[in-house]
């Protein structure tokens, strides 16, 4: 069974930075794809960023490109989420997430599910 652990969330000024991370235990981070969604109160989850299970490939909601980066580092078995500029409209909950084979922005198409970090940006 593959347990995934969020943390780095917390309370930011618009136009700060923050960094989430996302620990990865049961079997190696290597064998998934992963993602990030948010989910704002009263909204649905929403797709942020994907990556491929080698890191080579990566998809952005186009509402955070360019101020958010995601990455891995399969050695230490963690995913990131670089997020910069921030802005109120980030303020969610934020889950990682992992699936076998391809990347998909897709919540359903995700098996395992961390028990998500808060970011709250101030205005």
């Amino acid at each position: 069974q593959v347990q995934l652990v969020e943390s780095g969330g917390g309370l930011v000024q618009a136009g700060g930075s923050l960094r989430l991370s996302c620990a990865v235990s049961g079997r190696s981070s290597s064998f998934y794809a992963m993602a990030w969604f948010q989910q704002a109160p009263g909204k649905e989850r929403e797709f942020v960023a994907t990556i491929s299970a080698s890191g080579a490939v990566t998809r952005y909601a186009d509402s955070v490109k360019g101020r958010f980066t995601i990455s891995r580092d399969n050695a230490k078995n963690t995913l990131y989420l670089q997020m910069n500029s921030l802005k109120p409209e980030d303020t969610a909950v934020y889950y990682c997430a992992a699936k076998i084979l391809e990347t998909s922005i897709v919540d359903y198409e995700y098996r395992y599910w961390g028990q998500g970090t808060q970011v709250t940006v101030s205005s």
